[in-house]
């Protein structure tokens, strides 16, 4: 008998999606809108198409890879791809049927039009990270355990040195999540992963709802990403969403209570302990440092009155700031919690090469100091740097999205020799060093416009000319003993197409200049 089709009703969908909790669990004929056809859009629609479900995916984008990227989803059965500004106004329907889930790309807002109809139409809106939490159970495959880490800075250093910790355990381990490989790719992997080391940003926490890793940690808190959140108070409770259902150890940071105060009010798994990290002398229960050791008095039975070794700082390379030692100790905290022994702790430490543009020492000339830290795009992280070195000459400006600078000057103003500003927006730094460091020399740098992004390579004041001028102007003033920091705390796309385009301009202009000076000294 023939009749009108009847949709779902939201309580029926959500029966159908709790359902849904392995890759072996029927995903068959799921209506899904992806949002966003980047890394994690690609990686999630692909995914859903092998599993049988309908999919359409929106991207605002029209650019020749988006187009590309949409053929090949077509190729391999796409329902549908819509590019352009109207596709993501609108919720798109489903061979004329509405959506059952929206799987949304991590850096779009909870207030996108889509997703906010998405909302008023009570479709469920998941992560790409939500979805492949879902999808980790797989008949006849290795499920692997999830280690946990958030945080406004360090994510992707710690993420790295979990990694490397596991893998000096002879365990099967990857670094996966915000930077990096996709979650989604890397259960799809034929590898049988033991362990993932996770790196979660607020915007894939905030569409994150069952996760439960073995152990989790957020690094450190500052305001940040609040045009996106709405209020730092809503971006500090998504942050807190990587404790929640934590197996082993939410792990959390001594010194700042923001973070110890999420453990407490986190709803964990019965028997889940609080440990913490501290750059001071650990008490019990704590990892920390005693005496240049990194040292453990959590993870064993005689924790009351001793503590086990597990690195050297000396371990950490020839720069080891305090936010870097921060780091090491809370990826240990994560292993630990694991069941990782102190000597793979050491090992993965020794063997652990930190990123590009994070207290990346470029040169030593002169008992001069060249370090590229172009990943501190905002004050906490440039905080950070600034305090590893006492006499410096910093390189600092960009785009600085609103941002306070008073406190990070009067925090630094006694270690600061000079200041060279880059950037075309630096009335903001300039007037807080004229307000808190009124006697540093500040060295102004000519100012390139935004718009100049697009045709870099042809404009003379751009990019690698202004780094170039920001670092013979650094040459200049620095003296034996000094470090020229380059630690902008801010954005880049005024002057640069990323941070890491920003970093690559210094390190090719220090090491210009470092090459003409050694020239100079043979002739």
């Amino acid at each position: 008998m023939g009749g009108a089709a009847v949709n779902a009703s939201p309580e029926t969908v959500s029966d159908r999606l709790e359902g849904l909790t392995s890759w072996d669990s029927d995903w068959s004929g799921l209506r899904v809108v992806v949002t966003g056809i980047g890394v994690s859009g690609f990686a999630a629609a692909d995914t859903l198409i092998e599993l049988g479900a309908k999919v359409v995916v929106v991207d605002a984008s029209t650019t020749a890879k988006a187009q590309a990227q949409a053929d090949t989803l077509k190729i391999v059965g796409a329902v549908d791809v819509l590019l352009g500004q109207d596709a993501v106004n609108s919720l798109p329907l489903i061979e004329g049927e509405k959506p059952e889930l929206v799987v949304t790309s991590p850096g779009w807002r909870p207030d996108q039009a889509l997703l906010a109809a998405a909302k008023r139409k009570h479709i469920p809106v998941w992560g790409d990270v939500e979805l492949a939490w879902r999808l980790r159970v797989r008949e006849g495959r290795k499920t692997a355990d999830w280690l946990a880490i958030t945080g406004t800075n360090g994510k992707t250093t710690t993420v790295g040195m979990t990694e490397s910790m596991l893998q000096a355990a002879g365990l099967k381990a990857i670094a996966v999540g915000n930077v990096g490989t996709p979650i989604l790719d890397a259960l799809r992997d034929p590898v049988d992963y033991d362990a993932f080391a996770v790196e979660l940003s607020s915007f894939q926490l905030h569409w994150s709802h069952s996760l439960s890793p073995v152990a989790s940690v957020c690094l450190n808190v500052a305001e940040d990403h609040v045009d996106w959140h709405g209020s730092y108070e809503s971006y500090l409770a998504d942050k807190a969403k990587v404790y929640e259902n934590t197996q082993k150890a939410a792990i959390y940071n001594a010194e700042q209570i923001e973070t110890e105060r999420m453990v407490e009010n986190a709803d964990v798994i019965e028997g889940c302990r609080a440990v913490a990290f501290t750059t001071n002398t650990p008490a019990i229960s704590m990892v920390g440092i005693v005496d240049g050791l990194l040292v453990d008095r959590a993870f064993i039975a005689e924790r009351k009155d001793s503590a086990a070794e597990l690195a050297a700082l000396a371990d950490l390379g020839a720069v080891a700031p305090r936010h870097m030692v921060a780091n090491a100790l809370a990826a240990a905290a994560l292993v630990r919690a694991y069941g990782v022994e102190p000597a793979a702790v050491k090992q993965g430490l020794v063997n652990f090469l930190p990123g590009e543009h994070r207290i990346q020492l470029v040169a030593k000339q002169n008992d001069v100091l060249w370090v590229n830290d172009s990943k501190a795009t905002n004050p906490h992280a440039a905080s950070a740097a600034l305090s590893a070195f006492s006499n410096v000459v910093w390189i600092a400006g960009g785009l600085s999205k609103g941002v306070n600078y008073d406190d990070l000057v009067k925090e630094h103003a006694h270690r600061l020799k000079a200041v060279v500003l880059i950037g075309a927006d630096t009335d903001a730094l300039e007037g807080s060093l004229r307000r808190h460091a009124p006697d540093v020399p500040v060295i102004l740098q000519p100012k390139g416009e935004t718009e100049e992004v697009e045709t870099a390579v042809a404009s003379p004041i751009f990019g690698e000319t202004i780094m170039a001028q920001a670092v013979a102007s650094a040459a200049d003033v620095a003296a034996p003993g000094d470090t020229v920091l380059m630690a902008p705390a801010a954005a880049s796309m005024d002057q640069f197409s990323s941070y890491a385009h920003r970093g690559d301009a210094f390190i090719q202009a220090v090491r210009e200049l470092v090459e003409g000076q050694a020239q100079t000294t043979e002739e």
